[in-house]
């Protein structure tokens, strides 16, 4: 691989404004007069608010950011570029904030989400901040409506994996080089933020020898050795959109063993992608990268699902399981990252980030697959 450099991306608007209107139907669907929202990702869908604290009333003619003095002027200008009619409150007492507009708006009923308000804020929230209004939870109402993804979110995601793909095209000489585990994960974050990423999309994970066989290892100080294999779980953010890729190298000739990890795990990988098609269960991706895992003899090492869901969050609620009842459709974005790992040997993981097309998918990471470092 050659270093690449990456241009700032010009990034197409997003129209967060008709979001607030499908929010507003789900709201009415459940019998609601208001939503109050406190999931901060949520938040950012909505309004582009990127604060630590906040939350966000949804009424039926207006809505309100509160948050804390420190974002006075980011959530002002984040509003702005949102192009969103929200009023903006700042307060150190949200509560009171709350309370005063429950009165002014008459609300007989307000909509939490029960995913993220804890049992704690839920009392002070019906007891203090609604005290006229019945306080009603909700599961996954915004979460379902960011599952498909609009086209200018598609474009941030795949800014992401450019980022991630021109970072690991850097770093990865330092994988001949004697390195370890923890000074590859270091430049690879770096190369990231240098190359425009807001921040790892999650902690990198490399992971040497027989730390690969380990699927969430955390990089520690082993120094990577001729006859490694190398898993190499990255990701960038760019505008709060994640990007996840996971490629697994050797450090010279592969082993028998080795070899055949790469190639089954390549062809589980294959087999999982050809089956990601609007229209198609979740379920069927996974069983085909698992039943090419199987069929090698390596079917109890294959120990976490074939993918997930990405966006704004590095895991969300679209599963490729054998349990998922989900079912892909055209905007979907999803990892396919079939892995096998042999305790005390190592293991092998590939995983790429696709979009679900009207034609089948598309990658949106591109590094190669051909891994071997001889």
């Amino acid at each position: 691989m050659t270093t690449t450099s990456w241009p700032a991306p010009n990034l197409p608007a997003m129209e967060r404004s008709a979001r607030f209107d499908r929010v507003r139907r789900e709201i009415s669907r459940h019998r609601a007069d208001a939503l109050l929202v406190t999931k901060l990702v949520n938040l950012r869908w909505l309004t582009g608010f990127s604060g630590s604290a906040g939350m966000l009333l949804i009424l039926p003619r207006r809505s309100v950011l509160i948050t804390d003095g420190r974002y006075r002027e980011s959530a002002s200008a984040e509003l702005a570029d949102a192009r969103v009619d929200a009023e903006l409150a700042v307060t150190s007492a949200p509560g009171e904030v709350l309370s005063e507009l429950t009165r002014e708006e008459e609300l007989g009923c307000v909509a939490a989400e029960a995913d993220d308000l804890s049992w704690a804020s839920a009392q002070v929230a019906d007891a203090s901040w609604f005290p006229d209004a019945e306080l009603v939870p909700t599961t996954g109402l915004i979460e379902s409506l960011r599952e498909v993804k609009e086209s200018a979110e598609i474009a941030r995601a795949e800014a992401a994996a450019g980022i991630a793909d021109a970072a690991l095209a850097e770093v990865v000489p330092m994988l001949r080089a004697g390195a370890t585990e923890v000074e590859v994960a270091v430049a690879l974050e770096s190369a990231m933020r240098r190359l425009g990423a807001e921040e790892p999309a999650f902690d990198t994970i490399v992971a040497s020898g027989p730390n690969s066989a380990v699927p969430h290892h955390r990089p520690t100080g082993r120094v990577i050795e001729q006859g490694d294999l190398v898993v190499i779980d990255m990701g960038a953010t760019v505008d709060g959109y994640r990007s996840d890729m996971t490629r697994t190298f050797v450090i010279g000739e592969p082993s028998d063993t080795a070899g055949r990890l790469l190639e089954v795990v390549a062809a589980a990988q294959a087999a999982g992608v050809e089956e990601v098609v609007a229209g198609r269960p979740c379920r069927d991706v996974d069983a085909a990268a698992r039943r090419v895992v199987a069929e090698a003899g390596w079917a109890e090492a294959f120990v976490h699902p074939t993918g997930h869901g990405v966006g704004l969050e590095i895991h969300e609620r679209l599963r490729l399981a054998a349990t998922s009842d989900d079912t892909l459709a055209v905007g979907h974005v999803v990892t396919v990252e079939p892995g096998v790992y042999l305790p005390g040997f190592g293991g092998v993981r590939i995983e790429d980030t696709v979009e679900v097309t009207g034609t089948g998918c598309r990658r949106l990471t591109r590094s190669s697959h051909h891994t071997v470092l001889g």
